[in-house]
């Protein structure tokens, strides 16, 4: 999270590895998804989206869909990260089916975390207006937890979005 990819991702690699060997499945899906993101940050866009398939289909194998969201969503990411022709728009479609996944769960921390990727994506194709509407519209379902760092994020992104719409 701090960006210092040489110490972390060899720790998550080797945490992983032990989830693994342990018969950990509960929440392997989770830190994988997390783990793919990282690789992702530190220039391994392959690797990432190949860690990020692993977990979807862990978490479809073994029926864990708790933290489908968050791992539809990192899908989306690493896609953007990779910048290949079309990134965009499979990257709004990952975007979102976590918001849906998300939604129907009831897990608002998640729908938010899609809602500023997807509005972030929107931001970037000139597209501010449904881009604030979005990510507004799921901030202002929170009622507490605003030190977080989520809602800190969302935030600002829906001041940013507020600044630059016309007057």
């Amino acid at each position: 999270m701090r960006g210092d990819f040489v110490a972390g991702l060899p720790l998550l690699r080797d945490a992983l590895k032990e989830m693994r060997e342990g018969g950990s499945a509960p929440g392997y899906p989770a830190f994988l998804a997390f783990f793919a993101r990282g690789l992702g940050l530190a220039g391994q866009v392959t690797e990432g989206l190949a860690a990020i398939d692993q977990a979807l289909d862990l978490s479809e194998r073994h029926e864990e869909r708790w933290s489908l969201p968050e791992v539809l969503r990192n899908k989306g990411e690493l896609l953007l990260l990779g910048g290949s022709g079309g990134a965009a728009i499979a990257a709004e479609d990952w975007f979102r089916q976590a918001l849906d996944w998300a939604h129907r769960d009831g897990t608002l921390s998640y729908e938010l975390r899609a809602a500023f990727s997807l509005g972030r994506l929107r931001r970037d194709q000139a597209r501010s207006s449904e881009a604030h509407d979005l990510v507004a519209s799921v901030y202002r379902r929170f009622t507490e937890g605003f030190e977080t760092a989520d809602l800190q994020t969302a935030k600002r992104l829906v001041d940013e979005l507020n600044d630059a719409a016309p007057a």
